[in-house]
């Protein structure tokens, strides 16, 4: 699991111009900004969770983390691999977590590409963001929302190669 901040301004990640051409291309000065939380499950990336909060603090992860045992009712325990942020490990979310049958795995520190999550959010600037120009922020939403709730359970099989390192829990010899 993981949280993304992507914002309204122009993300510019390529382009062709001749040279010694100047190319003007569309911004905005809007600081206007998502804050999503998601979580995956490795093997079924249409059956990702998103919910977007005002602000990502604890009381945001303990709400997210509700949304999931909703999602998952059934399993006994579920293990959610998440990274240090303040936020993952204050000690209202751990004991959240705990009462919900949620374990928590921390990432080691400055290790996002060790998170699969952060490269389903490379993906989504892909389809969503990357060299376009938004004129509004409901426009900006629209697409963003566009990518979570349809492309992504369409596109969601095709992509377990490219998020899916076959990542796997590494359990101590009893």
């Amino acid at each position: 699991m993981g949280a993304v901040h992507p914002t309204l301004a122009t993300k510019i990640t390529s382009g062709w111009t001749r040279k010694g051409v100047d190319k003007i291309i569309n911004t905005t000065g809007s600081r206007t900004r998502l804050n999503i939380v998601g979580a995956i499950e490795l093997n079924n990336l249409s059956a990702a969770i998103f919910d977007q909060f005002k602000t990502v603090n604890g009381e945001a992860i303990i709400e997210f983390f509700k949304k999931v045992r909703t999602s998952y009712a059934s399993m006994e325990v579920i293990h959610m691999v998440l990274d240090g942020a303040g936020y993952h490990r204050s000690k209202e979310v751990v004991d959240a977590a705990e009462k919900l049958g949620i374990k928590l795995h921390y990432l080691p520190p400055y290790s996002p590409n060790l998170n699969p999550i952060e490269r389903l959010w490379k993906v989504m600037n892909e389809h969503a963001r990357n060299n376009e120009y938004f004129a509004t922020a409901k426009e900006f939403r629209q697409k963003i929302n566009h990518f979570l709730s349809e492309t992504l359970p369409e596109i969601g099989a095709s992509l377990i190669s490219r998020i899916n390192d076959n990542f796997q829990m590494l359990k101590p010899a009893s």
